[in-house]
């Protein structure tokens, strides 16, 4: 059997994925969706075709010697966006690590390469198929050289030979050439001859040959219109001929065996990884073109292997834990992954395995040595590395011993040098860091094997992942921030937050009443029962029965959604009805229908589960139930607040909020005289402001100019637009702009730092905040303007927003140790944002106070001051 030769068109190839599939970024911002397209299309071919030798062709530059011959030559052809033009690099690396050859040539097109190597290789007895989504390429057939087209995104392909060609567009392969020299081509900007179409041109075509003879017989062309055309058009007509034949003859040098593919399964590896091609990652060993008679270079055949998850030997004796305790306190350390049931504050430790110097062994909670072990954890000299630390840390504190020494936690440190993945489960993150370990087959449920297997992993990735974090200048804040924090936030998740359940009861209650109440007043006035929440019967009254302008549609109709409410407020009372039922109905069912399964039975406490790596800029959220989004301006949120009280034992609930910490944070990295002026001489910012953008004496600014100036002030921090502050302040786009431009001319200081921050965006494609956390902006230098602008808007305010985060895990951290070191019950209890609530014993209550203020004043070196406002009540809607 002949050998098989593929020519890949890659320039033809890269810009169909491109097309074909929607924009595809890596966490760090890299555009893969062409790479991913091509990728899936050089698989299907290995699979498929087996070849024993692969070259993919590129188009070298713009300019070709057709551009000699006529100057606009494709000069009609747009430029490559961006978002394409940075992943051609990237395909010829992935071509590298498939042991591809690759070629270009100045002065020629991808085409004439293609050309000219599948003549030669006709030469030499070989199969060619050429692989194209462009249709120039059919005059390329021959006897053993077939076309693979295109025909849906990258993934379909039609192959012509002689005979499909024929039965498709009734012409052989060189009267394609003649085609183009009659009809032109728009996408390559050859003219043609200008009012003969393909149908015009194929029936010439078959009727006199070539174009040649077409010329020669104008005199016998049926129609005086067609003949016209071609005797005014001859030279042009010969001209796009030459300009549409592909090169056939190039000096090129031809040795078959540089085309064998010899692929470098590690690189490879290496190169999906950073695409974040997981799927292809998972399936490596079946794409890797082995079964076409290649050489694998740098194969690793423990890397290629996949494997079951191994016996992991168990403790059984107090022994084999005496023999684990000498070994972990030779290596100082034990990396460690544990095996739990059921939720705080309940959580049942049901074993733990440790690795120590690649020994593995599972202790059972229920193991003769399991004592042993528990002093272990508890000896402060041993470093723990673990996976989700807070986990281990809750689960040991509710079992009732002490763990200490936490140094590593491998979800931390995915998630600072990846903050933007949705989770960060130990299979992915051993795919991703450990490409030289064996692949495992992981299920989903945790048994012995699964925790033997993650001590493992965890022992060997955690000097990559810390190596990663130095690199990227994250290690300090890691070390400093986000692996101390731990320990407080499963203080805070243990503790709870104690919750009056029979007020809650009666408020609940009395909700409901208002609800009714609000549901049929909004029957009498729509005078009509229906289904509130019905968008089509809500829409139906409002827009078609009341006559209330409509705002926006949909694909199934009107919308009702909280914006289009918004915007026809105050125009009926039904729609203020209808947003005060909303809110009451979304409140109750959130807070109290929702709070009220989630008070611990043995307690009489909400255990609010605190997320360290959830959010892009660093902030914690809460969940189960979430704590930080109650309401604060409403009456209803403060209500809220009301069930929330001291547990037995102590007598106030304290609350320490940051005083506009954003604008503190603005005033010190911007570095403006005037924004720092005005904190250092604890002026009201928003009363300054005012008096700055309208002109005026601070004595002469009205509440109104005020309001708006606030809202000026915290705009400028979220990066927002005259769209924006004309929509929140209810002012005409043009008032607003003016509100803005004052803004930045009496601030120039805010200005050019924002200005700067956008440009070293667009340089770096990240930006970070005081304390080096990075946030990832893929979108920065988009060629989509919405994606740009909301990119540069991200880089405006995440170095802000991230810094405050930072501050208060510092000022939690403080808290908390400091509490600790003076011996006190008081405690630590939420975060909401730029609020630390505490739980504070009676005779405690001056000291406390004492501590938190300076702890929370001195977390961030600022150049103006921070100040925390300190409150204390019953519950803490008084604290609030």
């Amino acid at each position: 059997m002949s050998q098989k030769f593929i020519i890949i068109d890659g320039s033809s190839l890269v810009h169909r994925a491109f097309h074909a599939l929607p924009m595809l970024r890596t966490a760090t911002g890299i555009y893969t969706n062409a790479v991913y397209g091509f990728t899936t299309m050089l698989v299907k071919l290995l699979a498929e075709y087996r070849p024993d030798y692969l070259v993919v062709a590129f188009d070298k530059g713009r300019i070709t010697f057709r551009n000699e011959s006529y100057d606009r030559y494709k000069a009609n052809r747009q430029a490559t966006p961006p978002e394409l033009a940075e992943q051609f690099p990237l395909v010829r690396e992935l071509c590298q690590a498939f042991g591809i050859a690759t070629m270009e040539e100045a002065g020629y097109e991808a085409d004439d390469i293609i050309g000219t190597l599948a003549a030669k290789a006709e030469d030499e007895g070989l199969d060619v198929f050429i692989v194209t989504g462009d249709r120039d390429a059919l005059q390329l057939i021959q006897p053993n050289i077939k076309v693979l087209l295109t025909k849906k995104g990258i993934s379909d392909l039609d192959v012509f030979d002689t005979a499909a060609l024929k039965d498709k567009y009734g012409l052989s392969p060189e009267q394609l050439i003649d085609l183009k020299g009659l009809m032109g081509d728009k996408s390559d900007n050859i003219p043609g001859v200008p009012g003969i179409g393909e149908k015009t041109a194929c029936k010439l075509l078959n009727e006199f040959g070539s174009l040649e003879k077409i010329l020669e017989n104008i005199d016998n062309v049926a129609g005086k219109r067609v003949q016209e055309a071609l005797r005014c058009n001859v030279d042009q007509a010969i001209l796009s001929k030459k300009l549409a034949t592909i090169v056939r003859d190039m000096p090129l040098e031809f040795t078959v065996g540089n085309y064998k593919i010899t692929p470098d399964s590690k690189m490879l590896r290496d190169l999906f990884l950073k695409f974040e091609f997981k799927s292809l990652l998972a399936k490596i060993d079946t794409i890797l073109p082995g079964a076409a008679g290649a050489d694998r270079r740098n194969a690793d055949p423990v890397a290629e292997e996949v494997c079951e998850l191994p016996q992991v030997e168990r403790v059984n004796n107090s022994e084999t834990a005496k023999e684990i305790i000498a070994l972990a306190k030779k290596a100082g350390y034990l990396a460690c992954y544990a095996l739990t049931t059921g939720h705080l504050p309940s959580t049942k430790l049901e074993g733990l395995s440790v690795t120590i110097l690649n020994k593995t062994v599972y202790f059972s909670a229920r193991c003769d040595g399991w004592e042993n072990l528990t002093g272990l954890l508890a000896d402060n000299s041993i470093l723990k590395y673990t996976h989700d630390a807070k986990k281990l840390l809750n689960a040991c504190y509710a079992n009732g011993f002490d763990i200490r020494g936490i140094a590593f936690d491998s979800v931390l440190a995915a998630y600072l040098l990846d903050p933007t993945a949705a989770t960060y489960p130990l299979a992915e993150l051993a795919e991703k860091y450990m490409v030289s370990q064996c692949r495992y087959n992981i299920s989903r449920e945790e048994t012995p094997e699964y925790a033997g297997w993650a001590s493992k992993i965890i022992d060997h990735f955690k000097s990559a992942l810390e190596s990663k974090l130095s690199q990227t200048g994250l290690l300090k804040l890691y070390l400093d921030i986000e692996l101390p924090l731990v320990e407080v936030l499963s203080s805070m998740e243990l503790s709870g937050i104690k919750v009056d359940r029979g007020y809650l009861m009666r408020m609940a209650e009395e909700i409901n009443i208002k609800i009714e109440n609000l549901l049929g007043e909004i029957y009498r006035l729509a005078e009509a029962e229906f289904n509130v929440n019905s968008t089509k019967q809500l829409g139906v009254i409002l827009f078609e029965k009341i006559k209330l302008p409509v705002i926006k549609k949909t694909k199934t109709g009107y919308s009702t959604d909280a914006e289009v409410l918004e915007k026809l407020a105050g125009q009926h009372p039904l729609v203020d009805k209808l947003l005060e039922y909303r809110t009451l109905t979304k409140l109750k069912s959130t807070y109290l229908d929702g709070m009220l399964p989630l008070i611990d039975q043995q307690t009489g406490r909400i255990h609010t589960s605190f997320n360290q790596t959830v959010t892009a800029t660093g902030r914690l959220s809460s969940s189960e139930p979430n704590l930080q989004n109650i309401p604060i301006r409403t009456e209803i949120g403060r209500k809220i607040r009301e069930l929330f009280v001291p547990g037995e034992g102590y007598s106030y609930l304290m609350s320490a909020d940051y005083s506009q910490i954003e604008l503190r944070i603005l005033a010190h990295m911007a570095g403006d005289d005037s924004l720092v002026e005005a904190f250092r001489n604890n002026q009201d910012i928003h009363t300054r402001t005012a008096a700055e953008v309208f002109g005026v004496n601070m004595s002469d600014v009205t509440p109104e100019m005020r309001a708006r100036a606030k809202a000026v002030n915290f705009g400028i921090v979220y990066g927002i637009s005259d769209y924006g502050l004309a929509r929140d302040i209810g002012v005409s786009r043009k008032e607003a702009g003016f509100y803005i431009d004052s803004y930045f001319n009496r601030y120039r200081g805010v200005k050019n730092y924002i200005e700067a921050l956008v440009a070293n965006a667009r340089q770096n494609g990240y930006v970070t905040t005081m304390f080096g956390r990075r946030r990832y902006l893929p979108d920065i230098n988009s060629s989509n303007f919405n994606q740009r602008s909301f990119a540069e808007r991200t880089a405006m305010n995440t170095p802000i927003q991230g810094t405050a985060a930072d501050i208060i895990k510092i000022a939690m951290i403080k808290v908390y140790c400091a509490l600790k070191e003076e011996g006190l019950r008081s405690r630590l209890l939420l975060q909401v944002h730029d609020e630390l609530v505490i739980e504070v014993a009676e005779a405690e209550l001056a000291k406390v106070q004492s501590i938190v203020k300076h702890a929370m004043e001195q977390a961030g070196k600022l150049i103006v001051p921070l100040v925390a406002d300190i409150k204390i009540g019953k519950n803490w809607a008084q604290a609030k």
